[in-house]
């Protein structure tokens, strides 16, 4: 399993490899307070977002992490971020996280195509067995999104970490492997179908 920055393209989206040249267009989706929630920090200023992307292309110089832009098709503007972390290569695994979207593309085919192409490079280019999701389990908006791809939930992590405010967050993990994948491809093509 090597991974390598790349681009996936489809119909709503395009992810690109993350680099600083998304810093302008990210600044202009990444400035709601509620975003930043649930994610392990807060992101309220144009330093940041650089500090962000900066850490997301350390991850991938380590191997550990290949981030993405996600960037809106028919403006070609950057409206959010995801990307592979937790890469375990040996065990053919690694998780889709550190995602977030700018308000106005919620609720859009965005976020739903994005974890498609996701899923097909993984599961039909890279190999891989199981792929992984993981939010805190307080974050009911995204385990709902988690479920509605077809990841199954697969339990609570105890204590899992602790938040920039001092919270100590309980984390919900949910997986798709390798048998599995047809069947949520299927219904997420069905999905952007509608």
């Amino acid at each position: 399993m090597t991974i390598t920055p790349i681009t996936l393209e489809g119909r709503y989206v395009r992810l690109e490899p993350l680099s600083m040249t998304h810093h302008a267009g990210l600044c202009e989706v990444a400035f709601e307070p509620e975003m930043w929630r649930w994610m392990l920090g807060d992101v309220a200023t144009a330093e940041d977002v650089a500090k962000m992307i900066e850490a997301a292309l350390a991850e991938q110089a380590m191997g550990t992490g290949l981030p993405f832009a996600t960037v809106d098709v028919a403006t070609g503007r950057a409206i959010g971020s995801t990307r592979y972390l937790n890469i375990s290569a040996p065990n053919r695994r690694l998780e889709i996280g550190s995602t977030w979207i700018g308000a106005e593309f919620r609720r859009s085919a965005a976020n739903t195509e994005a974890k498609l192409l996701m899923l097909r490079h993984a599961f039909e280019t890279l190999g891989a067995i199981r792929v992984e999701f993981k939010t805190d389990e307080l974050n009911t908006r995204s385990r709902t999104a988690i479920l509605r791809i077809g990841a199954q939930f697969e339990g609570i992590f105890r204590k899992h970490m602790i938040m920039p405010n001092g919270r100590v967050r309980n984390s919900a993990y949910y997986s798709i492997t390798d048998e599995e994948w047809p069947a949520v491809k299927a219904g997420l093509d069905e999905k952007l179908a509608r």
